[in-house]
C-alpha cells in the first residue's frame, strides 16, 4: 500500500545522478549483494531484539518506476514497509556508504515506520468485495511508455500516449492518503471486465476526487497566502486569464480528471467556451491554455520539455507532449495531430474552393460558347432568308 513505501533511501534515489548506474554495475555483482544484504538486514533486526518480522523479496511496480525491494512486516500482518534494494546497491557501489551502514540506516527507518503505521480496521476484508470497493474507485493518468511494465499487470485504458489506471481509495481502511492499485489478478478474482471497472470508476471517481479548475493568478495568490489578489496585481478578469490549473481538491494525482466524462466540457466552459491546449504539468495537475492565438503549439511544447527537465521530479512526470481539445468537433488529441488535422482541413477547403471556381468558369465558358452558337445560327438563317428572296 502506497503510503508505506517511501523511505529515506527512496528519496535519496530520486536525487541520485543516473550516471552512477554503469559504475555500480561494474563494482559488484548485484545478485550477490542482494542475497548478502537480505541476510544482513535480518541479522540487524535480531541484534536490535526484534524477532517478529518477515523480510520478503518483491519487485515493486510504481508509477514511473520499478525497483527490487524487501517488504518488511510484522509476522502475520497485512501491512508492510518496502525498502529499495536497487538504490541500496547503488549507494553501496558508488561509495556513498558501506553495506553495514546502509543496512543499519534502513532498519532504523523501517522500525520507525512500522511503529507509526496506522492500525488496520476490520474493513480490510472489504477489499475482497467488489460491490463495496467499486464505490472507492478513483482514476489516475500516467505515461504509457514510461509505465509499460506496470501496464502489463493492471487493467488500463489508453488516452493517446497516456493510460488511465484505477485505484481504490482506502483511507477509511488504512489511513489518510492510502490507495491500492487495481491489478489484472484482482479483476479476475472479482469476476468483472475492464469495461465494467472503467464504467464504475467514471461514475464514482468524480465524487471522491471532484474537478477543481482555477486561474493561475488565483493559484499563485493562495500559495502566497494572499486572499486579496489585487494586492499582488493579480486581479486578472476571468476572460483575460491565459493559464488555468486543473486538478483535484488535495492536488494528488489530479491528472486523472482527464478521464472524467465531463472534464472537457467543464474546461471549455471555464476558458470561455472555446478550444484549448492541455499541458501535462505532472501526474498531479494539468495546465489549460485557451486556443485563442496567444500561444502556439511549438512554444507550449518547449515550455513543457523545459519544465519537465528542470523542475518536475521524474517520479511525477506525465509526458513531454502537449494536447488539444477541439470544442467544436469534440476531439481530444495530441497537439501535433490537431495541427495536421487543421492543415488537412485547410487544404481540403482550398481544393474545394478551387473546384468551385473551376466549375463556375466552365459553366461561364459553356454559356459564352452557347451564346456564340446562337448568334451564328441567327446570322446564318438571316443570310439564307435574304438570299432566297433575291433568287
Amino acid at each position: 500500500m502506497d503510503n508505506f513505501t517511501t523511505t529515506d533511501m527512496e528519496n535519496y534515489a530520486k536525487k541520485m545522478d543516473e550516471k552512477f548506474a554503469d559504475k555500480a554495475a561494474d563494482k559488484a555483482d548485484y545478485q550477490e549483494f542482494k542475497d548478502n544484504f537480505k541476510d544482513l538486514v535480518e541479522k540487524t533486526f535480531e541484534d536490535k531484539g526484534i524477532h517478529d518480522v518477515e523480510v520478503e523479496n518483491r519487485l515493486v511496480d510504481k508509477v514511473n518506476e520499478t525497483y527490487d525491494a524487501f517488504t518488511i512486516k510484522h509476522t502475520g500482518s497485512d501491512v508492510g514497509v518496502n525498502i529499495s534494494v536497487t538504490e541500496a546497491y547503488r549507494a553501496y557501489a558508488t561509495d556513498e556508504a558501506d553495506i553495514n551502514t546502509i543496512a543499519n540506516a534502513m532498519v532504523n527507518r523501517t522500525v520507525e515506520a512500522l511503529l507509526n503505521a496506522p492500525v488496520i480496521s476490520e474493513g480490510i476484508n472489504d477489499i475482497q468485495n467488489y460491490d463495496v470497493m467499486k464505490n472507492k474507485l478513483v482514476m489516475e493518468v500516467v505515461s504509457a511508455e514510461t509505465n509499460a511494465e506496470l501496464l502489463a499487470t493492471v487493467p488500463h485504458k489508453d488516452i493517446e500516449d497516456m493510460a488511465v489506471v484505477y485505484r481504490f481509495d482506502v483511507k477509511d481502511i488504512v489511513g489518510e492518503g492510502a490507495t491500492v492499485i487495481v491489478t489484472n489478478k484482482m479483476l479476475d478474482n472479482y469476476g468483472i471486465t475492464p469495461e465494467q471497472l472503467h464504467a464504475d470508476a467514471v461514475k464514482n471517481a468524480p465524487e471522491i476526487r471532484p474537478i477543481v479548475i482555477q486561474g493561475m493568478a488565483e493559484v499563485l495568490a493562495k500559495q502566497m497566502g494572499v486572499e486579496d489578489m489585487e494586492m499582488l496585481g493579480l486581479n486578472i478578469p476571468p476572460e483575460q486569464e491565459q493559464i488555468f490549473v486543473a486538478s483535484v481538491p488535495d492536488n494528488v494525482h489530479g491528472a486523472g480528471i482527464l478521464a472524467y466524462e465531463d472534464f472537457m466540457d467543464k474546461a471549455s466552459e471555464r476558458v470561455g467556451n472555446q478550444s484549448f491546449f492541455i499541458l501535462p504539468s505532472s501526474i498531479h495537475e494539468l495546465l489549460i491554455v485557451p486556443d485563442n492565438g496567444m500561444m502556439d503549439l511549438h512554444s507550449l511544447e518547449q515550455m513543457v520539455r523545459e519544465v519537465n527537465a528542470t523542475t518536475v521530479d521524474p517520479s511525477e512526470k506525465l509526458t513531454d507532449n502537449v494536447y488539444h481539445y477541439d470544442a467544436k468537433d469534440k476531439i481530444f488529441e495530441l497537439g501535433g495531430k490537431f495541427v495536421e488535422r487543421q492543415e488537412a482541413k485547410e487544404k481540403a477547403s482550398v481544393k474545394e474552393t478551387g473546384e468551385k471556381k473551376s466549375l463556375l468558369g466552365e459553366l461561364k465558358a459553356a454559356k459564352e460558347e452557347a451564346s456564340k452558337h446562337s448568334e451564328k445560327d441567327v446570322i446564318d438563317k438571316g443570310v439564307k432568308s435574304k438570299g432566297d428572296v433575291a433568287i
